[in-house]
């Protein structure tokens, strides 16, 4: 019998399309690599299908999940226990399967403490059709909030083995995850662990919660040549090319966008009940204007897929 997580890692589909997917989920890897190699992308981070489809259509180059975007839109809170690993497999899953851009996956903290759970929760996220992956030191426990760095080091390296055995071309980023956590010396603290995860193998370095210029800059040079991605969820005073001009290879906002809907939503709702008032709807988005992108967007899918069956 198969679990939930075996049928994750099969790309087999019943119109026989699983050797094109393979050849498209290679080229989107290439893609993302070759970004990471110069100047400074935007990667906004889409929490379904829908928002996902609307980022593609903007003309963003890559696309990354958020864990907490899409716990929220579950019903569920941003951890680890609450949103398992074979449900976020099948979100990452579902989001590399409904745009044709990379898609780097947020993976929390891999779902496992010991290299060889880490190297298990890998494989299967390799196997969602990725182009990059993220995994985090924080351990969920407030008395103890991160990894002991031989550990977090020895997580990292069997994450690493376990995409170099996978033999595919996947981006692993290494979170250090001292600001998120208060650790007293956030700045030193990132310094140190994201210069060790280079070494163990990561591709990017990613240390959540830096805001102020100069820290950044501290982190980028500190990780040289190696890429730093930034997470931007508030306005914190710097445009896109303000961060660029700092170093910063590649920049995220995390749960900010699914954060935005939830700040309509409730805000709306809100009134609505205190108030009686659908003033807060006065500014929504037309409805013609979302369903006519998704119809035509639509439209547009199928015909790509019936040009990839006719020419299969």
């Amino acid at each position: 019998m198969h679990t939930p997580e075996q049928s994750i890692s099969t790309t087999a589909h019943a119109d026989g399309n699983e050797k094109l997917d393979q050849v498209a989920f290679n080229t989107r890897r290439e893609a993302f690599r070759k970004l990471h190699q110069a100047g400074c992308f935007v990667m906004p981070n889409p929490w379904d299908v829908g928002s996902a489809r609307y980022l593609q259509h903007l003309g963003f180059p890559a696309l990354a999940t958020t864990s907490a975007g899409f716990a929220f839109s579950q019903g569920l809170p941003d951890s680890d226990v609450a949103l398992t690993r074979s449900r976020n497999l099948t979100h990452i899953r579902e989001i590399a399967a409904a745009v044709d851009l990379p898609v780097s996956a947020d993976f929390a903290s891999a779902y496992g403490r010991d290299p060889h759970e880490i190297s298990d929760s890998v494989t299967l996220c390799v196997a969602t059709g990725v182009a990059g992956l993220s995994i985090e030191d924080a351990t969920g426990n407030p008395s103890a909030p991160l990894f002991e760095l031989s550990v977090a080091v020895e997580r990292v390296q069997a994450a690493r083995q376990a995409i170099d055995n996978s033999g595919s071309d996947v981006l692993l980023t290494a979170r250090a995850e001292c600001y998120h956590v208060g650790h007293p010396d956030a700045l030193n603290e990132s310094v140190r662990r994201l210069q060790a995860y280079a070494e163990a193998g990561a591709d990017v370095l990613f240390a959540p919660g830096v805001k102020d210029p100069e820290e950044i800059k501290v982190l980028v040079e500190a990780i040289q040549p190696k890429p730093l991605n930034l997470l931007v969820v508030s306005n914190i005073g710097l445009r896109v090319e303000d961060i660029a001009a700092l170093g910063v290879r590649r920049i995220s906002v995390g749960g900010a966008f699914a954060l935005a809907a939830w700040n309509g939503f409730m805000r709306a709702a809100e009134i609505l009940k205190s108030e009686g008032s659908f003033s807060e709807l006065a500014n929504v988005a037309s409805y013609a204007n979302v369903n006519g992108f998704l119809a035509e967007d639509l439209r547009v899918r199928d015909y790509q897929t019936q040009a990839q069956g006719a020419g299969a």
